[in-house]
């Protein structure tokens, strides 16, 4: 709720809620709660078909429409840890997830766009004249968003005309291939002071390394796997790429270290060659939101 705060004084769109079997309070539940507690913040709520069905995923959209008037954004996933899908008792491949998870979205959408009751006949889901009412208005339809790396993901994503995200590539601009992008930004007024105090902020420490190394063999995650192994010294690059608290499972995506001009100016790279969205990781308090502010006001785009 913090963060959900953070957002709605801030200016910034929403706040991504996570999914899983060890995720304290599920997303739903804390959708509903931002949405009661918010005058603008949008959940970003990760949704994974193993959880639950389309139908009941669409019934909680509109739910919230009809509530609150407001709009959620879907984060569309498949993946958790190896150890809860056997523990569901989810037994299909990479493939098969992906597969189950373009159905799920077309039956959603189409839930929501179809002016007659829905029959759908897939391999994993079927409807008999299924609806939703009252209608959902247009302007309160959700957005997917799929951040999966893999062929898989990419394949749906592009199918569903999802939002495509992924996480920040070591190379920066020449390895966007995506209009999202997720990483951490960590500023100062100065690129040396910058790099000090993440420093602090994020230290080294051999447990935690064994820590995110056990949390890389219970997962198929295919941009968990590229990032563990693209580098491992933990150094921060001379274009402002770091990936230490990522390695130290401090963070759950790669950070960008730099004076406000500088990371202003790689915004604006990005936003020059497509991006349009970003996910930040979360900050640790106000203060240090205020310098990540002053960066992306130096961007002039975000």
């Amino acid at each position: 709720m913090r963060i959900a705060h953070f957002a709605d004084r801030n200016g910034f769109e929403g706040i991504l809620l996570f999914a899983g079997n060890d995720v304290f309070i599920e997303p739903w539940s804390m959708a509903q709660h931002i949405l009661a507690h918010t005058q603008r913040c949008a959940p970003l709520i990760a949704v994974n078909p193993v959880y639950l069905h389309p139908f009941t995923a669409a019934k909680l959209i509109s739910s919230f429409a009809l509530l609150y008037g407001r709009k959620v954004y879907l984060n569309m996933i498949t993946g958790t840890a190896l150890s809860d899908l056997h523990g569901l008792g989810d037994e299909q491949s990479h493939a098969e997830r992906y597969a189950r998870l373009g159905e799920f979205i077309a039956v959603v959408r189409q839930l929501f766009t179809s002016t007659r009751p829905l029959s759908f006949r897939g391999r994993f889901y079927t409807t008999n004249n299924l609806q939703i009412w009252p209608r959902l208005p247009a302007e309160l339809m959700p957005e997917f968003l799929i951040a999966g790396q893999s062929d898989d993901a990419r394949r749906v994503a592009a199918e569903m005309q999802c939002l495509m995200m992924q996480m920040l590539p070591p190379d920066l601009e020449q390895g966007i291939k995506a209009p999202g992008l997720n990483f951490g930004i960590f500023a100062r007024k100065g690129r040396e002071e910058a790099r000090r105090a993440a420093k602090l902020r994020f230290q080294d420490s051999d447990d935690n390394r064994e820590l995110f190394k056990l949390t890389t063999e219970n997962t198929d995650s295919v941009w968990k796997r590229r990032l563990g192994d693209d580098e491992q010294d933990g150094a921060i690059h001379d274009n402002g790429y770091w990936l230490l608290p990522f390695l130290t499972f401090q963070a759950d995506c790669p950070y960008l270290v730099g004076s406000y001009a500088e990371i202003g100016a790689k915004l604006r790279s990005f936003a020059e060659l497509g991006v349009g969205n970003i996910i930040l990781d979360v900050v640790a308090d106000e203060q240090e939101l205020e310098h990540v502010r002053k960066a992306l006001a130096c961007s002039g785009v975000f």
